[in-house]
């Protein structure tokens, strides 16, 4: 993945963005892409080197959980010697890689060739003594080192380079866009100062295998994976760690073994429903990292919620985590978006910019609400694309039709199935490029029929609302359920007016006047608040919106009249 700022230099060529290095796919979940271009015909060369090895979701992940599993953390002394600390650590087995980064204090992660370095170095290391306290005797692969001597140890220490876990602040990020010479090119300078890093994706995965250490206590056979943005391809800097506790293994092998004259199975707790299982699993977990998990604070634990979970603090890596218990509906949508992401580089720089864009006018919250979320927002995206000429990305429906026999997954009743082979994929022939892509992407949904129709990205068209609710987005895979049903009437009209104003400014605009007086444009321009620079112009466009509200209420008052008089009829 392309490093941020003090990593690999980003440059630009020929007016698009491109990062240094083969391509690759990468690590997480992130795809990471030789070139993000700026689609056209002179760019399918480009689009040929992001295929040439495409990995599964499955071969990613379960790299980067080998990966995790070879894995420290170390706390470093304020001042150290990146050369020494190496040199000692390479003394218990071979470094396959490190990184060094800012948390509370100046942390390494440290990658070994073999799990057996880990042994080796933990059986060097001593348990902390201390007069205060008394220490829980679990000995996991968190470390604090110190200096012996520090005055002297001191004098040879040198400046170590720390990579960042946090995206720029807004501001900084416009001032970058300014010196742009497109849109498109833009939208990938965002896209690589928000996306997940290297090393950020690697600390996410060492989270997790942290929590599996104490999972397999209990449960020998489990491993605790990432999903979500994490391994989606469209997480980004700063969000939480969504994971879960699968036993996916162990059930693989729920039939009783049969061997001799005997048929063979252990004696295992029996309980009267998943749920309850799932709930007394999270609660002793919970309480497993609150009591005895180094680093481990804030442990909630909300196991009455339709899916249970814990969420807690990881200190040591700084991020919030959420675990829940065997989430397979949710892993299939992370790969449905880690293919989408994986398949055009627009698809990922459109995403990332339409959200930034969201969240600079409280469209989305990280608070739950009656907003937008990032996820609704990111379905609306894939639509948008299904339904260009020709389509960017295919429907849900059509990856099914791809499925070979491994890809046939039938999840508590719902058909989950799609391919997992991207090179079964045919590539698009759509050559639009970000700037129009970016501008139509407000058009559309600025003159949506809300009131009428809903997003169905299985068949990739607007259907008919099967129910009143302001914004009806069908689930992927669960098709009773509308993943936007949070959403309200004002919140929807807000959205509908902020992509009426940013597709009239990137229609309307003078981009060299812009450039000339030094003024924001394109991209930079719909990521300042409207309402701060021309209230009076954002007025005038928005007329029109309000009466949304009435005409909801009247479409909502005419579908329940005739649920009343179908219900009265059946009678």
């Amino acid at each position: 993945m392309a490093h941020r700022a003090g990593g690999r230099a980003l440059c630009l060529l020929r007016g698009r963005l491109r990062l240094p290095g083969p391509a690759r796919l990468g690590s997480s979940g992130a795809a990471v892409q030789r070139a993000p271009q700026a689609a056209g015909a002179e760019e399918a060369g480009e689009d040929a080197g992001i295929s040439a090895r495409k990995k599964t979701f499955t071969e990613v992940q379960t790299e980067r959980l080998e990966q995790a599993e070879q894995t420290v953390l170390i706390k470093c002394p304020p001042k150290i010697n990146e050369k020494k600390l190496l040199q000692y650590l390479s003394s218990h087995g071979n470094i396959k890689s490190h990184f060094f980064f800012e948390n509370h204090g100046i942390h390494a992660l440290v990658e070994f060739s073999e799990k057996n370095s880990i042994a080796s170095l933990q059986d060097a290391i001593g348990i902390p003594s201390t007069a205060e306290h008394y220490v829980v005797p679990f000995k996991s692969r968190l470390f604090t080192f110190k200096l012996k001597n520090p005055v002297s140890q001191a004098a040879e220490e040198t400046p170590v380079h720390l990579s960042p876990q946090s995206h720029i602040p807004v501001n900084e990020l416009i001032q970058k866009l300014c010196c742009a010479d497109s849109i498109s090119t833009q939208m990938y300078i965002l896209l690589n100062e928000y996306q997940l890093t290297e090393e950020n994706i690697k600390l996410r995965f060492l989270a997790c295998s942290l929590v599996r250490d104490f999972a397999r206590a209990f449960f020998p056979d489990s491993t605790v994976k990432p999903f979500g943005s994490s391994v989606n391809t469209f997480g980004k800097l700063g969000c939480d760690v969504d994971m879960f506790l699968d036993f996916h293994d162990i059930q693989k092998h729920a039939t009783m073994m049969k061997k001799g004259p005997f048929e063979m199975e252990y004696q295992m707790k029996r309980l009267p429903s998943e749920r309850l299982a799932t709930q007394k699993i999270l609660s002793v977990i919970g309480d497993c990292l609150d009591n005895f998990g180094p680093g481990c604070s804030s442990v909630q634990k909300i196991l009455h919620a339709r899916c249970p979970l814990v969420k807690f603090s990881h200190q040591p890596t700084g991020f919030q985590c959420d675990l829940s218990v065997s989430n397979s509906i949710a892993i299939r949508s992370s790969e449905l978006l880690y293919i989408y992401g994986c398949l055009d580089s627009r698809v990922r720089a459109l995403v990332f910019s339409v959200r930034c864009w969201a969240r600079v006018h409280g469209l989305t919250n990280s608070v739950p609400g009656t907003w937008i979320t990032n996820f609704s927002l990111t379905m609306m995206v894939m639509f948008f694309l299904q339904k260009r000429s020709p389509p960017i990305i295919p429907t849900l429906n059509q990856l099914k039709e791809l499925a070979g026999e491994k890809d046939k997954h039938v999840i508590g009743g719902y058909d989950c199935s799609f391919v997992s082979d991207l090179s079964k994929i045919k590539p698009t022939k759509n050559t639009e490029t970000l700037d129009v892509l970016l501008g139509d992407f407000f058009e559309y949904f600025g003159n949506f029929d809300f009131r009428k129709n809903s997003i169905n990205l299985r068949k990739g068209k607007e259907v008919n609302k099967p129910e009143s609710s302001p914004l009806y987005i069908w689930n992927p895979f669960e098709q009773d359920l509308n993943i936007s049903k949070n959403v309200n009437q004002p919140q929807l009209e807000k959205f509908v007016a902020m992509a009426r104003e940013s597709a009239w400014i990137l229609q309307k605009e003078d981009k060299t006047q812009r450039k000339i007086n030094k003024e924001p444009w394109g991209l930079a321009a719909i990521l300042i608040p409207f309402g701060k620079s021309n209230p009076s112009k954002m007025k005038n466009r928005m007329k029109g919106i309000g009466s949304e509200t009435i005409r909801s209420l009247l479409d909502s008052l005419k579908l329940n009249t005739a649920s009343t008089v179908q219900k009265a009829a059946g009678k």
